[in-house]
């Protein structure tokens, strides 16, 4: 993820830091724009938000439960779920995982990254939902979006398998940031192109899982190491 009010970092995303995805308050829906951001917060953020060996993980449910969510929607989802809570609590700035749970939607579980460099979170989390995590991402407008792609790369490690990225170039979103919030920066509602790298994953096995993800776009770099505890439900 790349943004704190102009920078931050993924995660992700793993995502963030991806995959875990929070509905804008109203449940306002992602349309495509594509220019430059317009809104009463600011507008042009970049976060990622970015295992031990083992067999290829196993799932409770299909793949396809994973891909449900749009694009755009997905994009939107999360940077409002990452922009819901002030630096202290925030999901990006957290350092050991105790804010993993903070505002987490019920159909879907979010992971983020970093405002840069690296961290290590143990998270708990619930059995029958699929995760979202950006490996690395960034909010701006089309141009903005396509320097910012032109070097993104990154990995993620799922228990000890690599899993591959999705590239979503430019994807009009919208974004709703709370009061002191250290991603957008301010309160308000805005509309902008969201881009970057992006694991979705079905819902993990009940059990311990570990989850790698390493981002970087230009001279930004992002990475999480997530030991992961499933919950059956």
């Amino acid at each position: 993820m790349k943004f704190r009010a102009g920078v931050a970092g993924l995660a992700v995303v793993v995502l963030a830091a991806s995959a875990g995805c929070g509905a804008p308050k109203d449940g306002a829906a992602q349309d495509a724009v594509g220019s430059t951001p317009t809104s009463t917060a600011s507008a042009s953020t970049a976060p990622t938000s970015a295992a031990s060996k083992g067999a290829a993980p196993t799932s409770t449910t299909t793949a396809a439960e994973s891909a449900s969510l749009p694009s755009a929607e997905m994009q939107g989802r999360w940077w409002t779920w990452a922009a819901t809570e002030p630096e202290a609590t925030n999901p990006v700035a957290d350092t050991d995982g105790s804010a993993c749970a903070r505002n987490q939607p019920d159909d879907v579980w979010f992971l983020a990254g970093t405002f840069g460099g690296r961290a290590k979170r143990a998270c708990e989390v619930p059995g029958g939902r699929p995760v979202v995590v950006p490996v690395v991402n960034r909010v701006g407008d089309g141009r903005t979006c396509a320097d910012f792609m032109s070097t993104a790369r990154g990995t993620v490690v799922l228990d000890g398998e690599p899993v591959e990225p999705e590239r979503h170039e430019d994807d009009s979103i919208l974004v709703e940031g709370a009061p002191g919030n250290p991603v957008t920066g301010e309160e308000g509602r805005f509309t902008a192109t969201g881009c970057g790298l992006w694991v979705r994953l079905p819902s993990l096995a009940p059990g311990a899982h570990t989850l790698k993800v390493t981002g970087r776009s230009g001279d930004f770099s992002t990475g999480v190491d997530y030991a992961l505890t499933v919950v059956a439900p």
